[in-house]
């Protein structure tokens, strides 16, 4: 019986360990030939020597398996290497099928505190890395399609994260990428869907080595059990959405974790007001807002963020 991926390409970055570790060896699993991609730097805030060991070791554990994988070690956050990338996909399979972006370092300050090399840094890796790749990823499906005049195979699954959704007050610099991804995704999608390409993005909850101080206080289960933040809880909704199957998905976001799939919609007005007059004044927005904004709860802001389980220091 034929695998849902048999005979695609997939890319995977930040593919060494973690997360993307976890989706490369699913892809393989369903029978695509993967692309492993990552920088291999130890520091999960992009510190240290550049390694080929991560994506390297993937790669083999892949072959290993009966898969087909190589390695790619080049920095996708910088455009030369990114567009490699792709054309290391292109030279090894003939093709490109699948891209799924998941790179990224930490480096959490407040607000008050962060330096500008801190934002520059986790911007440029979060959201310049996924835009290079997908940039290099969309002309080359587009390219396809106009030769042989009409849609072509392609899947773009992005990671963003809850720290978007509900806020994250050490994370500010990863809050924004994050958000900024999938401000890239919706834009992404439209463009890409007369060609046949999809782009999705999902809001992933994993235990993983960027991710060791938010989950400290949730264990490993002792007895047995599953651990609910496991990244394989993850990797077969990036499978999914790589998949044929996945063909009427498009623009949309996906939180994930533990054994749940939750569909996020997109914002939508809660409350309109209108202006009496031709304009506004200060004195009749005082009268309707701060009124409306006196019946809601003082932490409702907050209580989102309690609901996706996220932690405010």
């Amino acid at each position: 019986m034929a695998q849902p991926l048999e005979g695609r390409t997939a890319i995977v970055t930040g593919a060494g360990r973690g997360l993307g570790r976890a989706e490369a060896l699913e892809l393989a699993r369903l029978g695509a030939r993967v692309v492993v991609n990552d920088f291999g730097q130890p520091g999960r805030d992009g510190s240290g020597a550049a390694s080929v060991a991560p994506a390297e070791q993937v790669a083999e554990e892949i072959r290993a398996a009966g898969g087909q994988a190589v390695a790619h070690t080049g920095d996708v956050a910088d455009h030369q290497q990114a567009g490699a990338l792709v054309q290391l996909a292109l030279d090894t399979y003939g093709q490109l099928d699948v891209l799924v972006n998941n790179a990224g370092i930490l480096r959490d300050r407040m607000v008050f505190s962060m330096t500008e090399d801190e934002w520059d840094s986790v911007i440029r890796v979060h959201l310049k890395g996924h835009f290079n790749t997908t940039h290099f990823a969309a002309a080359h499906w587009r390219a396809r399609s106009k030769e042989t005049g009409g849609p072509v195979f392609g899947r773009i699954v992005n990671t963003s994260s809850e720290a978007f959704l509900a806020g994250s007050a050490g994370q500010p610099n990863y809050a924004a990428a994050k958000g900024g991804i999938v401000g890239l995704t919706t834009s992404t999608a439209l463009a890409l869907a007369k060609y046949g390409v999809t782009t999705n993005a999902i809001c992933p909850r994993a235990r993983t080595r960027m991710t060791e101080d938010v989950f400290a206080g949730f264990e490993v289960p002792d007895d047995g059990r599953p651990d609910p933040l496991a990244p394989e809880h993850v990797a077969p909704l990036v499978g999914y959405l790589a998949s044929p199957a996945a063909a009427r998905i498009n623009g949309q976001l996906l939180v994930v974790h533990g054994g749940m799939v939750a569909i996020a919609e997109r914002p939508k007005i809660v409350a309109k007001f209108d202006t009496a007059k031709d304009l506004f004044s200060y004195e009749e927005l005082d009268g309707l807002l701060t009124p409306y904004y006196a019946e809601r709860p003082a932490h409702e802001t907050f209580a989102a963020a309690e609901v996706l389980g996220l932690k405010h220091d």
